[in-house]
């Protein structure tokens, strides 16, 4: 790994640890000198799983919701860096039950943050998702109030203390609930594929470039800051077709079922507003929160630039794989070999 601080003797909280996130973050940090790592979440049986796998001495499970402020304030105390990844996911359970996420992505960030500068954390870097930018959906409405939790707290925290910053995320490749686990086990069912606009385009990104983007938020984050990696997409149909020739099943059939709640055509990772102020970092882009204050007539004289002339970056516009990329990506995945061969394993990061 990749040390950005000096992790000796620090102690990292992962909410919402035991999901596809937090393992992935998790493996990183315990390769470290890092001396705790605290997993935060609900389910105590994927705690027990996670101890068991893992048998690390570092490895600390703390059961509670980020819903409850007590529960967040007690496993934050003595923490050095949190990872805020807790949060329904989900867009059509979101679509069913709104306020469930809004209790979940919105008060539960609150809850989290709070205890961060109560507890005097140093940085504290919040999980989003391409799905906030233009929202249509709960679950990106109830990310993009996140944001703007996550910017609002960030204004009034004493920085010599407490960094709040966040990373942005497209379709993370095989992450728990994601399309290619489902395409995967349809096709050891022998059932045809199901698409649901073959047009759809998704960044497509491994758990490993998600984690880097989170050592990179760690190092670089200013408070505010909201951090996009770059990223390559390919139409759902491209991934579909990919899949099926590198299992060897390129006749395999694909059915398409029509678009399911809240989803978009494509998405985007910055708004035309973001990218006229991020900053180009090479692989990643940076964006700063807007700072200015309710008192707008200061500002008026400073004018903006022209937002006709900036397009939002998005999964049309982004470098676009074909079956070939496509497959190149996939075989980045832990578990592909294995399903090339043939193994009756987990399609899952």
């Amino acid at each position: 790994m990749n040390d950005i601080y000096d992790f000796k003797n620090d102690t990292l909280l992962i909410t919402g640890g035991t999901g596809s996130f937090g393992n992935a973050v998790l493996k990183r940090f315990l390769e470290s000198d890092i001396a705790e790592i605290r997993i935060f979440s609900r389910d105590e049986k994927k705690q027990d799983d996670m101890r068991k796998r893992f048998s690390s001495p570092k490895l600390k499970f703390y059961i509670g919701d980020v819903r409850d402020y007590m529960s967040v304030l007690n496993a934050t105390r003595g923490v050095d860096y949190i990872f805020h990844a807790a949060a329904l996911k989900q867009v059509p359970s979101c679509e069913f039950h709104p306020m469930e996420a809004v209790k979940t992505n919105i008060l539960g960030t609150e809850n989290v943050l709070e205890a961060a500068i109560q507890n005097e954390v140093k940085r504290v870097v919040c999980l989003s998702t391409d799905k906030a930018v233009y929202p249509i959906n709960a679950m990106g409405i109830s990310k993009a109030m996140m944001e703007k939790v996550m910017v609002a707290k960030s204004r009034n925290v004493d920085e010599t203390k407490t960094v709040i910053c966040g990373t942005r995320y497209g379709n993370v490749m095989a992450s728990r609930g994601s399309v290619i686990p489902l395409f995967v086990e349809q096709i050891r069912a022998g059932q045809a594929l199901t698409i649901t606009d073959p047009n759809m385009t998704r960044f497509m990104m491994t758990l490993a470039d998600a984690v880097d983007l989170v050592l990179y938020a760690f190092e670089h984050g200013n408070n505010g800051d909201m951090f996009v990696q770059k990223a390559p997409a390919a139409t759902v149909e491209t991934l579909a077709r990919a899949l099926t020739e590198i299992v060897g099943k390129p006749e395999h059939p694909i059915n398409i079922i029509g678009t399911r709640h809240g989803e978009k055509l494509y998405e985007a990772l910055l708004s035309r507003e973001e990218m006229l102020c991020a900053q180009d970092m090479g692989d990643y882009y940076r964006v700063p929160p807007d700072l200015r204050d309710l008192n707008y007539a200061k500002y008026v004289d400073e004018g903006q630039k022209d937002l006709s002339k900036v397009e939002d970056y998005n999964s049309h516009n982004t470098e676009r794989l074909d079956v070939a990329g496509m497959q190149k990506l996939l075989m980045k995945l832990t578990f592909m070999p294995a399903i090339v061969r043939g193994d009756n394993i987990a399609a899952e990061e």
